[in-house]
């Protein structure tokens, strides 16, 4: 088994040196099952559990990596609703003090700074239209938002 030294792994960059096939495996591997051992990654890429973590370590420590999550079903949690939501920012509000405002809504699913008339577009997900429009009204209620503009999702394509 071939150990990757610094100077294989590309050109360097000031944020370090690029990412190699090799890291671009693992990652491949992390994305489809980001529980999987060192061990069981180790097996599906050649190296060894000890290599497999060293490369794991580094792309976390580069932001490659920013961390492990659950991906969670709405539909078992019975949040069968989703919208997707404008948001018209105040004057002078940042995109951070936005983030810190829609972090606290455990139905946001993801959000996205846009280009065009509305400063973000705001994934939901509720129970119902009910709870749909209780959490629009509390994102509309934080500082930083102007207004907002709802789509109701009727029903997924594709």
């Amino acid at each position: 088994m071939r150990t990757h030294r610094p100077s294989d792994l590309g050109p360097v960059r000031p944020d370090g040196p690029a990412l190699d096939d090799t890291d671009r495996l693992l990652l491949e591997h992390l994305s489809r099952d980001g529980r999987a051992s060192y061990a069981e990654i180790g097996l599906l890429t050649n190296l060894s559990a000890t290599a497999v973590r060293r490369r794991i370590d580094r792309l976390r420590a580069r932001g490659a990596v920013r961390g492990f999550t659950v991906v969670l079903d709405p539909a078992l949690l019975g949040w069968r609703t989703e919208a997707f939501v404008e948001v018209y920012c105040r004057p002078r509000t940042s995109p951070e003090e936005l983030l810190a405002s829609l972090r606290q809504f455990p139905e946001v699913a993801a959000a996205w700074t846009v280009t065009g008339d509305p400063d973000a577009l705001v994934h939901l997900r509720a129970a119902d239209t009910r709870h749909l429009e209780a959490v629009i009204e509390r994102i509309r209620k934080e500082p930083g938002v102007q207004r907002s503009r709802s789509s109701v999702v009727l029903s997924q394509l594709i």
